[in-house]
């Protein structure tokens, strides 16, 4: 017994150690380009610029597969700031991918709601909580107003109430210059 224990210990920090060593090897590095554009994207996931994610559309524009004026959430700010990072002229917004809107948040009406689970499956960000034929509700703060939520829901329960601009909402618009850059 002491014997198969010892051999199955020995096993595992032997395959323990080949796995992390194959993690350094063969590790991928991403590029920082790629990094950089993700950083300036508003990370809402809505897919309105025909990619999955703000991620694949960071690369498709590193790639030089996408435009820089794909992206409704982000904006004319979020265009100009990708424009200056890649050294290229800001464009309007691309009409076919939607149009800016007011930060907004999901809300649904509880006394309308029937559980049907569709729009947790359609949240991108798991903003969702909720069970099978049991009410939902959004959690706010990891809401990011894509509006994915609203196109499946069969009782129409859902609908987006805009971010009012307070202390805890409020951002600064303007970018912040370090020392360094100064």
């Amino acid at each position: 017994m002491l014997t198969a224990l010892l051999a199955m210990a020995g096993l595992a920090l032997f395959l323990g150690l080949v796995l992390g060593f194959a993690a350094i090897k063969f590790k991928v590095e991403e590029s920082p380009l790629v990094q950089k554009i993700d950083a300036i994207l508003p990370q809402t996931q809505c897919g309105q610029c025909t990619y999955p994610g703000c991620k694949p559309y960071a690369t498709a524009i590193a790639a030089g597969e996408a435009d820089i004026n794909q992206c409704p959430p982000g904006g004319e700010e979020g265009i100009r700031k990708l424009a200056e990072l890649l050294g290229v002229e800001p464009k309007p917004l691309n009409a076919e991918h939607g149009v800016t809107k007011p930060k907004a948040v999901a809300v649904i009406d509880e006394n309308l709601c029937i559980g049907c689970t569709l729009c947790i499956q359609a949240c991108p960000v798991d903003a969702i909580l909720g069970a099978a034929k049991h009410m939902h509700t959004i959690i706010a703060p990891e809401c990011t107003g894509c509006e994915l939520c609203i196109p499946p829901c069969p009782v129409d329960c859902i609908s987006m109430a805009p971010i009012q601009e307070d202390i805890a909402t409020w951002k600064w618009k303007y970018p912040v210059y370090s020392l360094k850059r100064a």
